[in-house]
């Protein structure tokens, strides 16, 4: 008899995940058998050389790709199973990303950017402008509103998509590599924001290569080869 999966209390609770990719007549396994749990407002980073598996069990963990064999539980629900449409919801309602290229829309104001995610959520218009106002507010962009990407310095940047990925208010920030286009200075500025939104009570997953951004982490996993390698503990 299997047991609930998120009887544990874990914010995320991966159960001997598989996910195959078939390319022609080759099967590429990217996760083998991956276990994981997360526990609420705790700061994970994910480590691992190219082709370990990291970006697949992000897409998993974002609800951007589904498991081939295995169980994922999110915030209580099973996702496992989802269609599509169902994903989307759960991951436009409970998650938030932050990317390495910022993915920012280059035709839209920084009040536009932020404030798309809630068009998905039926949110009305006047209270799109002002949650995506509050949420560049809380990211220090209160001047930068009406600029486009094309007229913000890569900090600026990286803090649009942060505000963009807080505007629902998800319990879960996903970042991958989101210091990878910055100078040092800027990149300590963006993990010190990062660092102040576990503190407001988010669970936080990081994949970094460097080892001085995973340290930020209350934990660090390593992968390689679709499997994970180490799961230990920081400082």
């Amino acid at each position: 008899m299997s047991t609930d999966p998120m009887s544990n209390g874990a914010i995320i609770q991966l159960t001997d995940v598989y996910r195959t990719y078939t390319m022609g007549a080759e099967e590429v396994r990217a996760l083998r058998g991956v276990s994981l749990t997360v526990m609420p407002n705790e700061y994970l980073a994910i480590m691992g050389p190219s082709g370990s598996g990291k970006s697949t069990l992000m897409n998993i963990l974002g609800c951007l790709d589904t498991v081939t064999s295995g169980d994922y539980g999110l915030d209580g629900s099973q996702v496992s199973n989802l269609s599509d449409d169902e994903l989307a919801r759960v991951r436009n309602r409970k998650i938030g990303f932050v990317f390495q290229m910022f993915n920012l829309l280059p035709r839209a104001t920084a009040v536009d950017n932020v404030a798309l995610p809630l068009v998905y959520s039926d949110v009305p218009s006047a209270e799109r402008r002002d949650r995506a106002r509050h949420a560049l507010e809380a990211v220090g962009l209160t001047d930068r509103m009406g600029h486009r990407p094309n007229e913000l310095s890569g900090g600026q940047r990286q803090r649009v998509a942060i505000a963009r990925a807080l505007v629902n208010n998800p319990a879960t920030l996903l970042a991958d590599e989101p210091t990878g286009n910055l100078d040092t200075r800027t990149g300590n500025e963006i993990m010190a924001l990062i660092d102040g939104l576990q503190d407001e009570g988010r669970t936080i997953l990081l994949v970094t290569h460097e080892t001085e951004i995973s340290e930020h982490a209350d934990r660090t996993i390593r992968l390689r080869d679709g499997g994970i390698e180490s799961d230990e503990p920081n400082g």
